[in-house]
């Protein structure tokens, strides 16, 4: 993939921003209590948050591509700050694409100014792969929706001031085809949340949503009724491209940084990157890194083109986080002791990375994605 020169551009700004901004503060923000507003407004005002939107709700107007450009570069300064175009260009792809034009006009602007965070709400404790094992209940009262359930894992559970919530409105054999997609703020009443104490990317707010009696007008649910989960799913093969890009930025940080202590640290009177047994396992890991960078490209290429990417993506998200935390892992190690400990960004990168193995899928649900692409629905079979 070779940028043109409006994505050198934009590239330019998110590396500038990624290094200067980003990168200083990123062992800090792992203690953080809550989503910095301050940085989305921030990353909203140089049009980082919109790169794939059109131009009309005021975003950039730019191909996938670009925004994996952006997302690849601030993923290099910071894992979980590059989180945040993604859920805004996915969310807001989803508001533009089946919800009312009161809602897109009201909070779209505002999503891609990185003053409103808004969260997909899928996940429940006994449907997270299996998605469509919703139990969530909607239930038709006149003009209203009435919610009531539970929803775990969600990204930003504990900051969003909007969400995107997948309810049960049909019967539980209808599986997918029952499901319905409600817009929901927050202080609404009956709703509560909590907040994880994750390993790793803390500042994403990673947590559960408690709907009772939550009351939501009809002209409030997005696209047609029960037609949610396809919605959504249409949405997870450009984010699972996308995120195996972040891994790409986060890992090459950490490369770039034991190919510097390589040739600084001294060992037997010469810098320890003369030694193979340390040159070649970075060396192997720029390969791999360089190998799934281009399979996210393709995929966003594909796109692009509006041809098939399902697969692929499946294969960016099952490979990109696996493969970024070997890699940091390692150069982890090249710093030997100075590597274990708190003050290195590595041991962040690892634990920030290994998240994504099991959120938005896990790599053996890309797996069978995969599988499926090859034989059809024979893979899912027991």
């Amino acid at each position: 993939m070779i940028p043109d020169d409006d994505q050198k551009a934009l590239g330019e700004a998110a590396r500038k921003f990624s290094r200067e901004v980003l990168l200083p503060g990123y062992l800090k923000r792992d203690k953080a209590t809550c989503w910095d507003r301050d940085l989305a407004r921030e990353m909203g005002g140089l049009g980082l948050l919109g790169v794939s939107l059109p131009e009309e709700v005021g975003g950039l107007g730019e191909r996938s591509v670009t925004l994996g450009i952006v997302t690849e570069e601030l993923g290099y300064g910071d894992y979980n700050v590059s989180q945040l175009p993604i859920n805004v260009c996915l969310n807001a792809s989803i508001l533009l694409r089946s919800a009312p034009k009161h809602i897109v006009e009201e909070w779209v602007p505002q999503m891609l100014t990185g003053d409103k965070l808004m969260a997909i709400c899928l996940t429940e404790p006994r449907g997270g792969s299996d998605a469509a094992n919703i139990q969530l209940r909607a239930h038709r009262s006149g003009d209203d929706y009435i919610l009531n359930g539970e929803k775990t894992s969600i990204t930003f559970a504990g900051d969003a001031d909007i969400f995107l919530v997948f309810a049960r409105t049909g019967t539980v054999e209808d599986g997918a085809k029952g499901v319905t997609a409600f817009f929901v703020t927050e202080g609404t009443k009956g709703i509560s949340r909590s907040r994880f104490d994750d390993v790793g990317s803390r500042i994403i707010g990673r947590g559960s949503l408690f709907f009772e009696d939550v009351v939501v007008p009809a002209r409030n649910r997005v696209g047609d009724e029960g037609k949610g989960f396809t919605q959504v799913m249409q949405g997870f093969d450009y984010s699972r491209a996308l995120l195996g890009l972040q891994a790409c930025g986060a890992a090459q940080a950490s490369l770039d940084e034991a190919w510097a202590y390589a040739k600084e640290r001294e060992a037997f009177g010469r810098p320890i990157g003369q030694f193979q047994g340390v040159s070649f396992p970075l060396a192997e890991g720029e390969s791999k890194i360089a190998a799934i960078r281009q399979l996210c490209y393709h995929t966003l290429e594909l796109r692009d083109a509006g041809l098939e990417h399902t697969a692929q993506s499946a294969m960016c998200k099952s490979m990109g986080p696996e493969t970024a935390f070997n890699v940091i892992h390692q150069c982890l190690l090249t710093f030997g002791h100075y590597g274990w400990t708190m003050e290195t960004a590595h041991q962040q990168r690892m634990r920030d990375v290994m998240g994504q193995e099991i959120g938005d899928g896990t790599a053996n649900i890309m797996k069978q994605i995969i599988s499926r692409s090859r034989i059809g629905r024979a893979a899912i079979q027991y």
